[in-house]
C-alpha cells in the first residue's frame, strides 16, 4: 500500500478554498455533506460561469462520491474542469482534496462531483454559449 500524497496536485490550482467551521457539522462531528455539496456547486459554477460568459444554474449533479470523511479545520481545496461543452450546457469535474494534520501534513482526496450548469439570461432563460476564445 503506497503513503498518502503529501501534496496537493501539482501543476493545478484550486477554483475554491475554504476552512470548514464548528456550525458545519453533522451529529456524528464530521462536516455535513449537504455543506460540502455547497462548496462543490460553487466551485463547479467558476469555470463554467468563465466559459459560458455569463450566468451559469445547476440543472444535474451526475455522480457524488464522499471518499473520506472531512473534520473542523481541515484546509480544503476545490479543483474544477470542464469535461464537456454543448449548446447551451457544461459539464464540470470536481474534485476536493483536504490538507490535514498541520504537525504532521497529509492531503487526501476526500470528494469528487460531476455537475451539468446550463448558461443562462438575465432573465433566467436558456441561452447558447458562445464559441471558445481561445480557438
Amino acid at each position: 500500500m503506497s503513503n498518502p500524497p503529501t501534496q496537493l496536485p501539482p501543476g493545478r490550482v484550486p477554483v475554491l478554498k475554504v476552512m470548514p467551521m464548528p456550525a458545519d457539522v453533522n451529529p456524528s462531528g464530521d462536516v455535513f455533506g449537504g455543506w460540502i455539496m455547497s462548496q462543490v456547486d460553487i466551485a463547479g459554477a467558476v469555470p463554467a460561469t468563465a466559459r459560458a460568459r455569463s450566468r451559469v444554474a445547476t440543472i444535474a449533479v451526475n455522480s457524488f462520491l464522499f471518499k473520506q470523511p472531512v473534520s473542523v479545520g481541515d484546509i480544503l481545496s476545490f479543483y474544477a474542469e470542464i469535461v464537456k461543452v454543448g449548446s447551451s450546457s457544461i459539464t464540470v469535474d470536481v474534485e476536493v482534496y483536504a490538507q490535514r494534520n498541520p504537525e504532521n501534513p497529509v492531503v487526501v482526496k476526500v470528494t469528487e462531483a460531476v455537475l451539468t450548469y446550463v448558461a443562462v439570461e438575465k432573465s433566467g432563460q436558456k441561452r447558447q454559449i458562445p464559441p471558445d476564445l481561445d480557438v
